[in-house]
């Protein structure tokens, strides 16, 4: 019972009936009978309390850490959730945040019957200064409730019109293939006209965050950002660089926040190291352009512009890839500060072939992203 409340404070939708569907798969197994080995209790009670493979990673680790300590019988009579002993994890095998929150988070609150109207006002109004608050100054606490709200943001593109048609009441075109085949069911007596428009979808969103040092903290929140848009939309791919390019946008499917971040970590190999902003845009170019950039694609750049090569080579491949896109958005942390200038190299190569150009460095910035990202960007804009 104790188990799957842990398992339930984690996020994992298991109800009372599955309690009971488990404590009988036990019974059957012979679980009342002899006492049976550590797999026949993983597998017996993975096979009831799961319903998504995706639930997995949760469920190990919480088996891992609950049945960890050989008292644990005399602790789930005290209502109590058991402490996990023994060595820390490796980095490699660092447990869930949602896991942690629950095994050692306080069950007794206050009540707040009497206080909900002032509540409400407190958050409200804590809310706001969270919006404003910049990623690099947050404490744990505010980060935990930044990402929060940042699983909550979507990124609406304007829908833009395609060279394929389908089939539509009042289209102004003629669809000569499907009339035929229309009339061919009437016996060809009668020819109805079927009609056809262009077809509208939201173009490619292809997004390059740079994880250097000095974009650590900021990157770690955008990927969050990220993985909240590729679970909303399709055709979204993701691509990190530092010294190295690499494509991450496998991982940020998986729906489980935790363990897709878990999986990014294990595929970057160059988190916060120096930065080559020409050279992963020239390997961008040259192997992932022409799969991830067709279809009138827009392309979201996260970088604050500070190259270690100097900007050697980077106007070029910025001039590339902005003709290759439909839309070149650049997103720099440094904008924040009012008196920032284009005076590092790397900036002034990048900023000619930019179509927007707007800071990145707390939730209203990202808020503000997806309020002009709805709308058509201009060109001819002021700092070309």
């Amino acid at each position: 019972m104790h188990f799957a409340r842990l398992l339930r404070a984690a996020g994992l939708r298991i109800g009372p009936d599955r309690v009971v569907d488990c404590v009988k798969a036990l019974e059957m197994a012979g679980a009342s009978e002899f006492p049976l080995r550590r797999e026949d209790w993983y597998w017996t009670m993975s096979a009831v309390l799961l319903s998504r493979n995706e639930q997995r990673p949760i469920f190990d680790q919480a088996f891992r850490i609950f049945w960890r300590d050989p008292k644990l019988a005399e602790r789930m009579m005290q209502l109590m959730l058991p402490q996990a002993y023994g060595r820390a994890p490796k980095p490699e095998e660092q447990q869930s945040q949602r896991l942690t929150d629950a095994l050692f988070s306080q069950k007794q609150q206050e009540a707040k019957t009497e206080k909900v109207e002032l509540e409400a006002r407190l958050t409200f109004s804590s809310r706001e200064v969270l919006q404003r608050m910049d990623f690099d100054t947050m404490s744990a606490a505010e980060l935990a409730e930044a990402k929060k709200l940042i699983a909550e943001l979507r990124l609406p593109l304007p829908v833009i019109k395609t060279r394929r048609f389908h089939v539509e009441r009042n289209g102004r075109r003629i669809d000569l293939r499907k009339t035929l085949r229309e009339s061919l069911r009437g016996g060809g007596d009668v020819i109805p006209l079927v009609r056809a428009a262009p077809r509208e979808l939201h173009p490619p969103l292809v997004v390059l965050c740079d994880i250097s040092g000095s974009m650590n903290p900021y990157s770690r929140m955008f990927l969050h950002f990220l993985h909240a848009i590729t679970n909303d939309r399709d055709r979204v791919s993701v691509f990190v660089f530092g010294t190295r390019l690499t494509n991450i946008t496998r991982q940020l499917r998986h729906r489980d926040v935790d363990v897709a971040m878990t999986k990014v970590a294990n595929a970057i190999k160059d988190w916060s190291g120096g930065t080559r902003i020409g050279a992963s845009l020239r390997e961008f170019n040259f192997k992932w352009a022409r799969r991830t950039l067709g279809q009138n694609a827009c392309v979201i750049l996260v970088s604050d512009g500070l190259d270690r090569e100097a900007g050697e080579g980077l106007g070029e491949e910025m001039e590339r890839l902005a003709k290759s896109s439909r839309y070149l958005v650049w997103l720099n942390p440094l904008l924040r500060y009012e008196k920032f200038e284009a005076r590092p190299a790397g900036v002034r190569a990048m900023l000619p072939h930019v179509d927007l150009f707007l800071p990145v460095h707390n939730l209203k910035s990202l808020v503000d992203l997806a309020r002009t990202l709805s709308n058509p960007i201009r060109e001819n804009q002021p700092w070309k």
